[in-house]
């Protein structure tokens, strides 16, 4: 019995989704857009879940972007549904978004792990992450007008909010691929290791991230994108909205106490 094209698994706080067809990069299909659009809804209802991690299984990718012979070509009419995830795309092509993250707001810390080839779709999906940690021989880029195609997961409204907009233009408009010292030099992502450090750094990161106040860490998350592209007083009067709940909370007035008796706080999402 062949494996899931997507794996996702819970420890503790943290929950661990994982592109799994390594043999084709992880190039993003019916099956795995589904699986993985099921997986972000289970993590935003798990209140136990308070960081996700996202990797590639395999050392040769991440994610290479769409299976242009099975999910295009499927999508442009060259080949008949197969499978019951082909069934469910072509009833709800929404859900091919919300595997991406495109439409779907994430509430809970989304960390990346990514070794080799990030690019296409692996590159849109990337931007969606809130810490990025990445191998030295990782690859970036949206290849999409090579092949006469638009970047459909969001790149061409995120890519240049996240980075300088140069940049970002020479990644859309060429389709070339960049390496991780660039990546990181424009700020496409936060760390660069080497490569058998990737996923311990994630781990390290997504440890801390669910260790602090669940409740304080969602709504920094809502609030940072809430404020994004809106004017300075707009986004204050939200993020007022947002924070005053938090400082009230159960969580906040234990915060407070274990800092007074020098203890780790013990969080309960209240």
């Amino acid at each position: 019995m062949a494996e899931p094209a997507l794996l996702y698994e819970k420890d503790g706080h943290i929950a661990v989704v994982t592109m799994n067809r390594p043999d084709v990069r992880n190039a993003l299909n019916a099956e795995m857009l589904c699986r993985m659009a099921d997986a972000w809804q289970d993590v935003n209802d798990d209140p136990a879940v308070r960081v996700v991690i996202l990797t590639g299984a395999g050392e040769q990718a991440f994610c290479a972007g769409a299976d242009l012979d099975r999910l295009v070509g499927m999508m442009q009419g060259q080949r008949p549904t197969e499978t019951e995830y082909d069934e469910r795309i072509v009833k709800d092509v929404a859900i091919i978004y919300k595997g991406l993250l495109r439409d779907f707001e994430l509430t809970k810390p989304l960390v990346a792990a990514v070794k080799g080839y990030c690019v296409a779709g692996g590159t849109e999906i990337l931007q969606n992450a809130d810490i990025r940690v990445v191998a030295e021989d990782a690859r970036f880029g949206l290849a999409e007008v090579k092949h006469g195609l638009f970047p459909m997961g969001g790149s061409t409204v995120r890519l240049p909010r996240q980075i300088p907009f140069c940049n970002a233009m020479e990644i859309l408009l060429t389709g070339e691929q960049c390496s991780a010292a660039e990546a990181l030099r424009f700020g496409l992502v936060n760390k660069v290791v080497p490569a058998a450090e990737v996923m311990p750094e994630a781990r390290r990161y997504a440890a801390i991230l669910a260790a602090n106040g669940p409740l304080a860490v969602q709504a920094v998350k809502r609030s940072v994108l809430a404020g994004l592209g809106r004017p300075t007083a707009e986004a204050l009067a939200r993020e007022s909205e947002i924070g005053i709940p938090v400082a009230m909370s159960r969580d906040a007035r234990e915060g407070t106490r274990a800092f007074k008796e020098k203890r780790k706080p013990v969080f309960e999402g209240r």
